[in-house]
């Protein structure tokens, strides 16, 4: 048990509203709380088993939020979460086996491209539009990926569910966001289960996290309700960059070794 500093605390929990409330509109609430995590100087392993923990609260109050107005229908879609927790699972588990150099290598180049999808394709808008595939090939396919994805190393789930949705699935801005919430709140359970399992999670922070995401979450997911895609579209945009930054400038990252900076 890691005993905090009470400004530290006050430090993860303001981290944990903050991501809450961006996270329920584009995604990337990790982006704020892993470099916190770090920051207060919990173990990169520990750092992800809470971060796993505190966001299930923020993933699962702004699903509740998206559900009582109507913009996701949680029993139509349990088997498509489903899909998405299992798959989850599967890339926790293989994330001691698998090296993720690559994925580090690859995500900042996938990030910027989904970032100028979104601010260059017009009439992205909260109107549907033709599907690409049926609802079955769709859970089938791209929602275990992008699940096995964020167990495995997780950055920009949040974007890529977006994107398939958009892409896709047909959905309108919103509709894609409230669904991509249902999945992400999935996805953070199959990985949260077995960083639980191996015991890496610091449940007293965790959960003080977790109030703070809830309540992030709720008040994210109503201005994104309210102003649909001229608030999310800008935001998704600005997170994809800012991970996609922050990835670049890792003094430690293979693509920087690679490039030899």
């Amino acid at each position: 048990m890691h005993e905090l500093a009470l400004h530290i605390v006050l430090l993860l929990v303001a981290a944990a509203f903050l991501a809450g409330f961006v996270d329920s509109i584009a995604g990337g609430g990790g982006l704020i709380t892993i470099p916190a995590f770090l920051i207060a100087g919990i173990p990169p392993l520990e750092a992800l088993g809470t971060n796993k923990l505190q966001g299930l609260f923020g993933s699962g109050s702004a699903t509740l939020a998206y559900a009582r107005k109507g913009h996701v229908n949680l029993k139509d879609q349990l088997w498509m979460a489903a899909f998405s927790c299992g798959g989850s699972a599967l890339g926790a588990l293989a994330a001691a086996y698998v090296p993720g150099a690559w994925l580090k290598v690859a995500l900042p180049v996938i990030l910027i491209a989904v970032a100028l999808y979104f601010a260059l394709k017009p009439n992205l808008n909260d109107d549907a539009r033709a599907a690409r595939m049926t609802p079955f090939l769709f859970g089938l396919t791209f929602v275990p990926l992008i699940g096995f994805y964020d167990g495995i190393f997780g950055p920009g789930t949040g974007s890529f569910f977006m994107l398939a949705f958009v892409t896709m699935a047909g959905f309108g801005i919103l509709k894609a966001t409230a669904h991509t919430k249902l999945l992400n709140f999935a996805s953070n359970i199959g990985a949260f289960a077995v960083f639980s399992f191996y015991g890496v999670i610091l449940w007293k922070i965790g959960l003080m996290m977790g109030v703070a995401q809830f309540l992030g979450a709720q008040a994210g997911s109503r201005l994104a309700m309210r102003n649909g895609a001229k608030i999310i579209k800008p935001l998704l945009v600005i997170t994809c960059i800012a991970l996609a930054l922050k990835l670049l400038s890792d003094p430690a990252g293979p693509m920087r070794m690679w490039l030899g900076v």
